[in-house]
């Protein structure tokens, strides 16, 4: 492990941060995950992280690098959103989870593309151009966390903060061979920095190699500041790291559609299938159930939430800067400006009935094991894949397994489980009970030790 290495001076963050860098330099060309990095301030980090060491200071993360989306902030370093709106803005202080990272030793490499206002599928802008795929460049990483994935699937950082507010942590890991976690709602601070569309929804997201490298950072993030309205107390050593292992057989609903005719593609369907086989195989109590839902649940059934925020934030930029927003987020803007009070106390009531449901259905399992997205990454150039499961998909088809959990505001970890028909990557989703962040990431490392699926990026065997 990194940290261990540097904290016993066996290697020095410096040294870790030039390798980074090199790397950087070679393949985010061919990727474009970062939009914001300069050498120069990683390596005056990693200087001074030895600095520190050198006068006895303890960092259990010394010298251990990461990379920060671009709807949060890293100081003195450009801070867009993704969005003309904001090009030329430049971040007064860290964000709250990057001042917690630095604290504790870790080294800042830059910051990581996000479609516009973290508020699309797939991570290309007018800003700063499209992301993709270190597995099949012509195929997107998702979004909105995509330049977050696309580093460290293509070995430019082991760690990412993205966030999350209807999968974009999750979705984008899978689609890239990662490991992506969820928290329950506001287990990490986030006090300042850009105002979130979906702040009620949103959480910082963890994103690593494997679960093991996932629960490490979670654990150093999660926390308590009475600043932000969503944290409490109770949030600090939520988890434990190493993560414990669960009960021996822990009791699984698996949920094919999550009980709302979702479509899948078949060779997403049978690599789940293959998945849950395998883990009953290895004892785990699976059963086939769904939770019921209050009537009408269906694909972000909380989107009102995120479009009247949308129509608050930007609405009144449509009719002096309309250029220069994504011509696919204009339709969110008008909508959350024709969008009566009604249908946001309604979305506001039923996401307190998707927290009765869910919280009542998890009385009888530990977890649910679900579909992260039900289709491998699709071309770059479209918004979402036009068919999935031989259905016509509207464009949030491709995320529907997701936004539920955030309206529950639950945890939820995405891990590798097999490959598609294209040979890219699909994701298992983990779910437990509000609070059980490390009953989720334990159980996540227990079923990546069954399924022993390797979904190392190709391009991590390049110098």
């Amino acid at each position: 492990m990194i940290a261990a290495r540097v904290g016993a001076k066996k290697l020095s963050a410096i040294e870790v941060a030039q390798a980074m860098c090199t790397r950087i330099e070679r393949f985010n060309p061919r990727y474009n995950a970062f939009v914001a990095y300069d050498r120069t301030k990683v390596m005056a980090a990693a200087a001074q992280v030895d600095a520190r060491l050198a006068q006895g200071e303890q960092l259990p993360l010394a010298g251990i690098p990461f990379s920060v989306k671009d709807n949060l902030w890293l100081a003195d370093h450009a801070a867009t959103f993704g969005s003309h709106l904001f090009a030329g803005h430049v971040a007064p202080r860290d964000s709250w989870s990057v001042a917690r990272l630095r604290r504790l030793g870790a080294v800042p490499l830059g910051v990581t593309a996000c479609s516009e206002f973290a508020c699309k599928g797939i991570t290309n802008t007018l800003l700063h151009g499209i992301t993709r795929n270190p597995w099949d460049p012509s195929r997107t990483p998702g979004g909105s966390s995509g330049g977050a994935v696309a580093a460290v699937a293509a070995g430019m950082g082991p760690w990412a903060l993205g966030t999350d507010a209807g999968g974009s942590t999750r979705r984008p890991a899978a689609h890239t061979g990662l490991v992506g976690f969820k928290c329950t709602l506001g287990a990490v601070p986030n006090p300042w920095g850009f105002e979130d569309p979906n702040h009620m929804l949103s959480v910082i997201g963890s994103i690593g190699r494997d679960v093991e490298d996932v629960a490490f950072l979670f654990d150093a993030l999660s926390g308590y500041d009475a600043r932000d309205p969503l944290s409490s107390p109770a949030y600090e050593g939520l988890c434990s790291y190493p993560p414990a292992l669960p009960p021996r057989r822990p009791r699984i609903a698996y949920s094919r559609d999550l009980g709302c005719g979702f479509a899948v593609d078949a060779d997403a369907a049978a690599a789940l299938e293959a998945a849950v086989q395998k883990l009953a195989a290895a004892g785990w109590q699976v059963e086939e159930a769904s939770p019921a839902w209050p009537s009408g649940t269906a694909e972000y059934p909380l989107i009102p939430l995120q479009l009247a925020q949308m129509g608050r934030l930007y609405g009144d930029k449509l009719s002096t800067h309309r250029a220069l927003i994504d011509p696919d987020l204009v339709p969110q803007i008008e909508a959350g400006l024709a969008l009566s009070s009604r249908k946001v106390a309604d979305a506001l009531m039923l996401r307190d009935q998707l927290v009765a449901a869910f919280s009542g259905f998890m009385a009888n399992y530990d977890f649910v094991i679900t579909q992260t997205a039900p289709v491998e990454a699709w071309p770059v150039e479209q918004i979402g894949p036009p068919l999935i499961g031989g259905r016509p998909a509207g464009p949030r088809g491709h995320a529907a397994f997701t936004p539920l959990f955030n309206g529950c505001g639950v945890p939820a970890l995405s891990i590798p489980c097999g490959f598609g028909a294209h040979g890219m990557p699909l994701g298992l989703q983990i779910v437990g009970r509000r609070y059980a962040d490390a009953r989720v990431l334990g159980a996540g490392l227990a079923a990546q030790q069954v399924l022993g699926v390797d979904s190392r990026c190709p391009v991590l065997a390049e110098e």
